[in-house]
């Protein structure tokens, strides 16, 4: 999906349907039909859960490695593919720079809320600033050193968008998912 069709798209429901914290117990195996054979298959996570990590960081660009490493750490102990860990770290990088570059004023001690919602089938990153200015994706000429954020979350992401602050807070939230393939 190109960068400007997915910024035109509303909010799309959060995975959050039964959520659950992040340090639950290792998932169990699935269970078979008698006389099937026997295929080794881990589950990334049992089905009906929802694990949750959520952070609020100060809005200034020393805190992005700490975020890119939080993600990466978090999604690895969930057993994510390495490509969607790796997708998913480029991604909530770009967003949290944007967040930082066009979602915050200098020295006004703002902060940035970023939240990962995984599934057994679905990964959702949000990133949350103050600024109820909307992101705008952008052609970027050969030579600048910014804007291409947007257009790299959506060639890593299956999809993004934008959505509303948290009901009491102002500002927005930009999102992006992607589908996990189990590992075989």
């Amino acid at each position: 999906m190109t960068a400007s069709r997915a910024h035109r798209r509303g909010p799309s429901p959060s995975l959050a349907r039964d959520v659950h914290p992040a340090d639950d117990h290792a998932p169990a195996g699935r269970s078979r039909p008698a006389g099937a054979a026997v295929t080794p298959v881990a589950p990334l996570i049992p089905e009906s859960r929802t694990h949750l990590l959520r952070t609020t960081v100060p809005a200034h660009p020393s805190r992005a490695s700490g975020v890119r490493s939080m993600v990466a750490e978090y999604l690895t102990r969930l057993s994510v593919p390495s490509e969607s860990v790796d997708n998913a770290v480029l991604a909530t990088g770009e967003l949290f720079a944007n967040a930082i570059r066009h979602g915050s004023r200098p020295g006004a001690g703002d902060s940035i809320t970023v939240t990962v919602e995984c599934t057994r089938r679905d990964l959702r990153v949000t990133v949350a600033d103050r600024s109820s200015a909307l992101p705008r994706p952008r052609t970027a000429a050969g030579a600048e050193e910014s804007g291409r954020g947007l257009a790299i979350v959506a060639a890593l992401a299956d999809d993004w968008g934008i959505a509303p602050p948290e009901p009491g807070t102002t500002g927005k939230r930009v999102w992006f998912a992607l589908a996990l393939q189990e590992t075989r």
